[in-house]
C-alpha cells in the first residue's frame, strides 16, 4: 500500500510546504516535529506490544496465522488490534507531514480499506480457534481505538532485548521516510537541494542504531530473550 501512494507523490509534493508558506519557517519545523511525535508514538506502541507478548501468542506471527494462546492483557487488554493501530500512527505521522488535507484523507482511507480485510481474516482464524473465548474478549476490547481504561497489566515482565531485536528497524524507517520527505519537498518546492541539520543527524544516529543492533542480532546472542 505505501508503494502505491508514492506514485502520488508527483502531484502531492508541488502542493506541501503550507505552514511555511503562510506562517513561516518555524511553523514548518514545528510542524514536523509534531507529526514526527505522532509517528515514533506508533514506534513506543510497537515496542511495549512486542515487549510484553510472549511466543506463539496471537499477534505475534507476521508470516502467517498462529497462536497458541490468545492475547487479552497489556496492549491487548484495550485494543484488539495493537500492532495495526501503531501501524497506523506511524503512517500518518509521515503522511500528515506533506500538509496535503486530500492526499491525507485519501492515504486514510487506503490504510482503513487494506487493513480491514487483514483484521477480519485474523479475527475469523481467532474466533474459529478459541470460539466464546475471543467472543468474549472482543465484546469488551475495542477493535482499534485503544480504551486505557481497560487495561490489564501483562503476566511477563517487559522484555528489552526483544523490543530491541524486532524493532530496530523500525525506527530507521520513520527517520528515513522523513528526511526523503523533506529532501524531496525543498527540492520541488523551493529548487533547491537541502537537508536539515536535525534530519541529518536523526537519520545517521538511527542508521548507526540500525547497523550495531543488526550486528547484534546476527553475530552475537546478546539480544536473545529467554521467553
Amino acid at each position: 500500500m505505501p508503494l502505491l501512494l508514492f506514485f502520488v507523490l508527483p502531484f502531492v509534493l508541488p502542493n506541501t510546504e503550507y505552514f511555511e508558506k503562510h506562517f513561516g519557517e518555524v511553523s514548518e519545523h514545528i510542524w514536523e516535529f509534531f507529526c514526527f511525535a505522532i509517528s515514533f508514538s506508533g514506534l513506543i506502541v510497537r515496542c511495549i506490544v512486542c515487549g510484553f507478548v510472549p511466543k506463539k501468542t496471537s499477534g505475534r506471527n507476521t508470516k502467517k496465522q498462529e497462536a497458541k494462546n490468545l492475547n487479552t492483557k497489556g496492549m491487548y487488554s484495550i485494543v484488539r488490534h495493537p500492532l495495526y493501530f501503531a501501524n497506523f500512527l506511524i503512517f500518518f505521522g509521515i503522511i500528515l507531514s506533506t500538509e496535503v488535507i486530500w492526499f491525507i484523507i485519501v492515504s486514510v482511507m487506503a490504510f482503513w480499506l487494506y487493513y480491514e480485510r487483514i483484521m477480519y481474516a485474523e479475527e475469523e482464524f481467532l474466533q474459529n480457534k478459541f470460539g466464546k473465548l475471543f467472543e468474549s474478549w472482543s465484546k469488551t476490547t475495542p477493535a482499534f481505538i485503544p480504551n486505557i481504561s481497560l487495561w490489564i497489566k501483562p503476566d511477563r515482565i517487559f522484555s528489552f532485548k526483544t523490543c530491541l531485536r524486532r524493532e530496530y528497524a523500525t525506527l530507521l524507517l520513520i527517520v528515513a521516510s522523513f528526511s526523503i520527505l523533506d529532501i524531496l519537498e525543498d527540492y520541488i518546492v523551493e529548487k533547491v537541494f537541502e537537508f536539515d541539520t536535525i534530519w541529518k543527524i536523526l537519520l545517521l544516529t538511527s542508521f548507526l542504531i540500525f547497523i550495531c543492533i543488526g550486528i547484534l542480532k546476527k553475530k552475537t546472542k546478546i539480544l536473545k530473550s529467554s521467553f
